[in-house]
């Protein structure tokens, strides 16, 4: 099909200093829990992406010293030769199909501890990032940078340029966002200094300056450098001379990196979820910074439209057209743009579980896209699937994301597959949590699954088709997939920290409930132990209806597991906007129709809250009905030629919904060969290039 003529602008060639990239696709640098740890890992995830036809594939933060370690949340170093051969495995990677590669050289200052390598942090005025949350909590307070202690970064920097051109890279990053310490020269909050490098903006901005310049000694005539640099604070600010300090920052530096890479002050704002925040959001922060160079600009804001990317160029927002959690959920969106075949699109859902797999250490997850993560490690193509040897006949049960993905993923390996699910719509849980506040465009895991579903003649999809071992052995299938989900329990919460006991009374909901549309009918207490995204929207959910809600957690926060997505300030707005108590640190005790009684995780203290109903969203169980009806007639399915029985997704195991999907897809590509479901290759660390290195050394 051939591309719409209206988006040949995104596929022009653009210029980046000395360097060229084939289109106005960035992928910008994120994140992706894949450190020199896992240097096939990290290349195998990049490289999918070049070959998708993204112009340019950067790195996350690249740490340039020791004093710059942000263990044990996963970052990336280049430090010494054996960085230098990781890194060059992905810029190998990323040159076969033609794109550049950048990398984000990063001093993270006073934002990191250094629990790894126990250096005391840097600041420019010794004022720490005092978090809140105690994944980034630490101990250990920065000290003053001094002059030589500038010269000292000025030359980690330069060395660190050196380096990454060595390795290979075609752009190099100066960084000054995110609480970081070129940021921290930036705002007077961080930066109390009285010298050249403190007090007015033009101070201010020196540091930042003087790192590009060096970068761009180290380089030399054939490499771009970047500056990524956060905005939103200084555009906030009056300047003397501009509507800004953010004006006065790009007026200062119109002419020293060759492209602005522009975003957001913390994660919250700079990635935050769909739930809270729509495409193309930080335009109102960013729109003036191409009026002020001629530099090529290039910023985010989930762009999954082509015609919103379009708009950006034309309207004059960008140069180039960032992505990070679009780049993951679609590694092709550019070729499926560049070959007409938009509606192919894989659009990310802005669920933030990708943002999430970093707060965890580990290899990016994603909703809409299981392959990511596992190009290298289990060989994954998320736009291939190797054809069956042998065509067998699948019957998957249950048409939620498991069922969904494993349909999918068995029709594209040309197995005969009938999707059978007993409601009126497909998306299983889906169908009702896309319905909740902010949750629309989760309903993108069911859409992309069945418009292509839809075109394959070799899959089946049935809706109002109850099945049962009966039923199943009718169809005479090799395989059955049971993907029939989860159901939530009105189980309570122990101190220990355990699901124990349940209440029963004609007034307690759960959320199953809700979704068949029964609702309370009075004021409703939520206890919300599950401390994902489900008691925060429930509530919501309720309170939009009219209910009068309390909300509760023993978690120290609304929706706790929410800060690894991003989510927590803005569910804790959300719950106040909708005039929502919150009580935390309480388990709920008991109900009689009109009081709950909660009691304090820790003292044991009561508290009385009027109710006349409550709603728990805490364990979930497999829906094991049918897997057990199986079960107990194993020797009749097996004569009547069925091979093999299988629970996927929530049914084996209730999780997130990336859980389902992946567990969809694993099981699909594992079908008729049960070993290799746990098989994949483990990465190990480059360490040969250390000069006299000897493992027998390193082990005494």
């Amino acid at each position: 099909m051939a591309r719409d003529p209206r988006y040949d602008i995104l596929f022009e060639p653009m210029k980046i200093g000395p360097v060229t990239a084939p289109n106005r696709f960035y992928q910008v640098p994120h994140a992706s829990g894949m450190t020199n740890a896992l240097p096939r890992v990290r290349a195998g995830f990049r490289e999918m992406k070049a070959e998708g036809g993204w112009g340019v594939i950067c790195t996350g933060a690249c740490s340039i010293d020791p004093s710059s370690d942000d263990a044990p949340l996963p970052f990336a170093t280049l430090w010494d030769a054996n960085d230098m051969r990781a890194h060059e495995l992905m810029t190998e990677a990323v040159h076969r199909h033609g794109a550049l590669a950048g990398v984000e050289l990063w001093h993270g200052g006073a934002s990191v501890m250094n629990r790894q390598s126990r250096l005391p942090p840097i600041s420019p005025s010794g004022i720490p990032w005092m978090a809140t949350h105690v994944g980034f909590m630490g101990n250990l307070r920065p000290r003053i940078m001094d002059k030589s202690d500038i010269r000292q970064v000025l030359d980690w920097q330069r060395e660190g340029a050196r380096k990454a051109r060595s390795a290979g890279f075609d752009v190099v990053y100066v960084y000054a966002g995110m609480g970081y310490l070129g940021y921290e020269f930036l705002l007077p909050e961080y930066n109390h200094r009285t010298d050249e490098y403190g007090g007015c903006i033009e101070n201010r901005v020196r540091f930042v300056r003087e790192m590009i310049e060096v970068t761009k000694e180290a380089v030399g005539k054939d490499c771009g450098v970047a500056l990524r640099v956060s905005l939103e604070e200084l555009r906030g600010r009056p300047g003397r001379n501009q509507p800004s300090e953010a004006h006065e920052l790009v007026e200062l530096l119109a002419d020293v990196p060759d492209l602005f890479d522009v975003k957001m002050d913390s994660s919250p704002t700079d990635c935050s979820a769909s739930r809270f925040t729509g495409e193309g959001s930080h335009e109102p922060v960013i729109d003036f910074v191409k009026r002020m160079t001629r530099k090529p600009v290039v910023g985010v804001g989930r762009f999954t439209s082509p015609d919103t990317m379009v708009s950006q160029i034309r309207r004059g927002v960008l140069d180039f057209i960032g992505g990070a959690r679009p780049s993951i959920a679609d590694p092709f969106l550019p070729a499926k743009i560049r070959e007409g075949r938009v509606e192919e699109i894989r659009e990310c859902i802005g669920c933030n579980i990708c943002i999430s797999s970093w707060h965890d250490g580990v290899p990016v997850r994603c909703t809409q896209n299981p392959t990511a993560g596992e190009e290298w490690r289990r060989g994954w193509h998320p736009e291939k699937v190797p054809q069956a040897k042998e065509r067998q006949k699948v019957l998957v049960i249950g048409a939620g994301p498991a069922g969904l993905e494993a349909a999918l993923t068995l029709g594209r390996a040309g197995h005969e597959v009938t999707l059978a699910d007993k409601g009126r719509a497909f998306g299983g849980r889906l169908s009702f949590e896309r319905t909740l506040p902010g949750l629309a465009a989760w309903g993108r895991v069911v859409d992309y699954r069945l418009g292509r579903l839809n075109e394959m003649a070799n899959v089946s999809l049935y809706l109002e088709s109850e099945m049962g071992v009966d039923e199943a052995m009718d169809l005479a299938p090799d395989h059955v997939l049971i993907a029939t989900g989860a159901r939530w329990t009105p189980m309570l919460y122990s101190p220990m920290e355990i699901p124990v006991g349940r209440l029963d009374h004609p007034t307690i909901f759960t959320p199953d409930d809700i979704a068949a549309g029964r609702m309370p009918s009075g004021p409703t207490l939520v206890f919300d132990y599950d401390n994902y995204y489900y008691g925060g929207v429930m509530s919501e959910h309720l309170a939009r209806a009219g209910v009068p809600v309390h909300y509760a957690t023993p978690a120290g926060h609304a929706s706790a597991w929410t800060i690894m997505t991003n989510e927590l300030p803005l569910v804790a707005k959300a719950l106040t906007a909708r005039q929502i108590e919150t009580t935390t640190l309480h388990c709920l005790t008991s109900f009689d129709g009109e009081t709950a009684v909660l009691s304090h995780i820790f003292t044991g203290e009561k508290k009385h809250v009027s109710c006349r109903s409550v709603l728990i969203t805490g364990l979930r169980l497999p829906d094991s009905r049918l897997a057990d009806a199986f079960a107990a007639r194993e020797a009749d399915w097996r004569e009547a030629g069925i091979r093999s029985v299988t629970a996927i997704g929530d049914a084996l195991a209730p999780g997130a919904i990336a859980h389902a999907v992946h567990s969809g897809h694993l099981h699909a590509r594992n079908l008729g060969n049960p070993g290799a479901a746990q098989s994949f290759r483990r990465d190990t660390p480059i360490t040969d290039r250390i000069e006299g290195f000897a493992f027998s050394a390193a082990a005494e």
